[in-house]
């Protein structure tokens, strides 16, 4: 049985860091996932729980829009079209929202917060990310990054506490906001080419006491965060943080789609369900490969795509067709379904995008077409599919 949490008051001052407000993050309209019921929500918050070791916080909402595309990661997108984006977002029901100091170098928070502001704090739940500074300089090199962004800022990487502290500061004056729901310690992983030393190396300055990891469990503990753990592409950090560390929610990206989803599985997911740690699943659509993009996950050559990968596509597509399934549909529900899955994120560029997306969650699906992807060995006979 869970331990009745204590509950923390929260003072009401942005500038006083250890004193962020959390306004709590009821949810106006949650989506019922296929063979998932809805998490139970709660409005208008003004105090916060505090989390132990044998409750782990969880995003109450199971859709939310990811904020990769309005970052120009892909290409410009007016502010005219990210407002609108957001928007639809906002009128189909959207309520979770989750972005990056990465996203554009600040584009993305400042978007998302220019939209988020005029709206009840109690009404969505927002995650952004530490790990990365940001500093403007009429000398920056933010192309380097993002070639579409118009950014004026530097990145400097930073996994201490006391860079825990600034990054969310900063997020917050970006966004606008007063409080951050969860907080994920982004790219401390082997795919991160950009890091001044190795990602194994860095993930030791975040776990040491003076840290991202144990700054994150205080704020946690104090009220000041609701849950917090790592925003990754790869494995290997989810694993080791599982062992040195107590996260409530880990942001899983690319790892968990109907074309790569094995070691997530059979690995990554039973460690996790072991210490009761969730997933936001994010890039379940592989950076927009599945439905039709020339490119797959992210980095810099993410245009080279293996032959194998484009066969598998074109094999999930077959099946599709013959069942009269979107494969973009059907890609979503897949991410969406494991139990350890507490919230999928998906990128738009557009307001189309984002309400077929959101749409396609409530779309049935027939058996057949699950059942005959596990009789090609299309994906794995032990997946999770939707009811």
């Amino acid at each position: 049985m869970l331990k009745t949490p204590k509950t923390a008051t929260l003072p009401h001052s942005r500038r006083d860091f250890l004193g962020l407000a959390v306004q709590g993050s009821a949810v106006a309209a949650a989506v019922t996932l296929p063979g998932i019921s809805a998490a139970a929500q709660t409005k208008g918050q003004t105090s916060m729980p505090t989390t132990t070791s044998e409750q782990h916080y969880k995003p109450p909402v199971r859709f939310g829009l990811g904020g990769v595309p309005l970052g120009n990661e892909f290409a410009v997108i007016t502010e005219k079209d990210a407002y609108a984006t957001l928007e639809a977002a906002w009128s189909a029901g959207v309520r979770y929202y989750d972005t990056s100091p990465w996203y554009g170098l600040g584009l993305c928070e400042r978007r998302f917060g220019n939209f988020l502001h005029t709206r009840d704090r109690s009404d969505y739940v927002l995650s952004s990310k530490v790990g990365k500074l940001l500093k403007a300089s009429r000398q920056n090199n933010a192309r380097e990054y993002f070639p579409f962004t118009p950014s004026p800022n530097n990145l400097v990487f930073d996994y201490t506490g006391d860079g825990v502290k600034r990054s969310i500061e900063d997020s917050l004056q970006r966004l606008g906001l007063d409080a951050l729901d969860i907080v994920f310690v982004h790219d401390l992983s082997p795919d991160n080419p950009y890091l001044g030393s190795s990602w194994e190396e860095q993930f030791e300055i975040a776990r040491k006491g003076g840290g991202a990891f144990p700054a994150l469990t205080r704020m946690r503990e104090e009220g000041i965060i609701r849950g917090w753990g790592l925003g990754v592409n790869r494995p290997e950090p989810i694993m080791k943080l599982l062992e040195v560390a107590d996260p409530d929610v880990c942001l899983l990206a690319s790892q968990y789609s109907l074309i790569d989803h094995e070691n997530a599985l059979h690995h990554v997911f039973p460690a996790a369900r072991a210490k009761g740690i969730s997933f936001v699943v994010g890039s379940s659509l592989n950076a927009g490969f599945i439905s039709g993009s020339q490119r797959y996950n992210y980095g810099r050559e993410n245009y080279r795509i293996p032959q194998p990968i484009i066969e598998k596509r074109e094999k999930l597509r077959d099946v599709a067709g013959r069942h009269g399934v979107d494969l973009r549909t059907a890609a979503l529900q897949f991410s969406a379904t494991p139990d350890i899955a507490s919230a999928l994120v998906v990128g738009a560029a557009s307001e189309q995008q984002i309400v077929a997306d959101y749409s396609s969650m409530q779309v049935r699906i027939p058996a057949e077409f699950w059942a005959e992807l596990k009789e090609r060995k299309l994906i794995e006979q032990d997946a999770p599919v939707p009811a």
